[in-house]
């Protein structure tokens, strides 16, 4: 299995986002802040965005662990997922 190593790096149009670093392709998240409220963050946008992302990939953990189930082989399934 190979390493991801993930960068959050600011995009020449100052979204901020999380890619992986040996790859330029699209970012897996991308944040994109209105100009009221980067006038509001300043220097805190980068802050902020690095708190969303954790949290993003916090709860995207914790869906996985709940939505585990053991099928009757005992191997780990997950059903699949349904978007709303």
């Amino acid at each position: 299995m190979s390493l991801s190593i993930f960068e959050i790096v600011v995009l020449p149009n100052g979204d901020v986002a999380l890619q992986r670093s040996n790859e330029k392709d699209e970012p897996l998240i991308r944040i994109s802040f209105s100009d009221e409220v980067q006038m509001f963050l300043m220097d805190a946008k980068m802050d902020v965005a690095k708190v969303m992302i954790d949290a993003g990939i916090d709860l995207f953990e914790e869906l996985g662990d709940e939505h585990l189930q053991v099928d009757e082989g005992g191997q780990e399934t997950k059903p699949p997922r349904v978007l709303h």
